[in-house]
């Protein structure tokens, strides 16, 4: 339930609180140099969140993970911390992973609906946006999709997005599937993002992007 603006205030204050020499924007209105990418839409879980610091002297990866870690709050988590290398953060994110679960979901209606989709050149849908009701392409950026159940598990949607302008998000991709290929959903589904990373075109994989 937290939005890209309720996770950027968070850091911004765990910066402040934990010390790092956070560099700052020149200007009447400074601003601490702070970058995101491919940020996650509000009602989705996150395994894979990137943000780029800029320092004003040089510090050792492992004290700012340290520094930074204890002073966020629960839920907030840093998993890595590497030294930046020269270019924009976007360009090493252009696709995610993600695990769409769908409880009390038949796990055959819904293979049976993306194999609807995945066969579709073209499935619209239509979202609101500051400027109005939008339509976009959900199935162009659909690397791969799958519905998986394990054990006693909720079926789940497996799933592979390229990072499009605007972006399509798990739920447009879950109502492409409803108009499309009929899949009836029976309770809200959580989405969670796995993986952000460089797309490889030739295998479909993500490849880690602070490798």
């Amino acid at each position: 339930f937290t939005s890209h603006r309720d996770f950027g205030r968070a850091l911004e204050r765990a910066i402040r609180r934990s010390g790092l020499p956070i560099a700052f924007s020149s200007g009447f209105n400074p601003h601490p140099k702070i970058s995101y990418a491919g940020a996650s839409p509000t009602g989705a879980a996150s395994e894979a969140e990137y943000v780029e610091i800029g320092l004003t002297e040089v510090l050792d990866p492992a004290e700012a993970h340290r520094k930074l870690d204890a002073s966020l709050p629960p839920g907030l988590d840093v998993l890595r911390v590497v030294v930046a290398e020269p270019g924009a953060l976007a360009d090493l994110l252009t696709a995610s992973h993600w695990h769409i679960a769908l409880p009390e979901t038949d796990l055959a209606q819904a293979q049976a609906a993306v194999e609807k989709f995945l066969a579709l050149d073209e499935v619209l849908v239509e979202r609101m946006m500051k400027k109005g009701l939008r339509e976009l392409n959900a199935r162009e950026v659909v690397v791969s999709m799958r519905a998986v159940q394990d054990g006693d598990d909720p079926m789940t949607i497996d799933v592979v997005l390229r990072h499009s302008t605007p972006s399509v998000r798990p739920d447009d991709v879950l109502t492409g599937l409803r108009e499309a290929g009929g899949l009836q959903i029976a309770q809200t589904p959580v989405a969670t993002r796995l993986e952000q990373g460089q797309l490889d075109e030739s295998t479909g994989t993500i490849t880690d992007p602070l490798g």
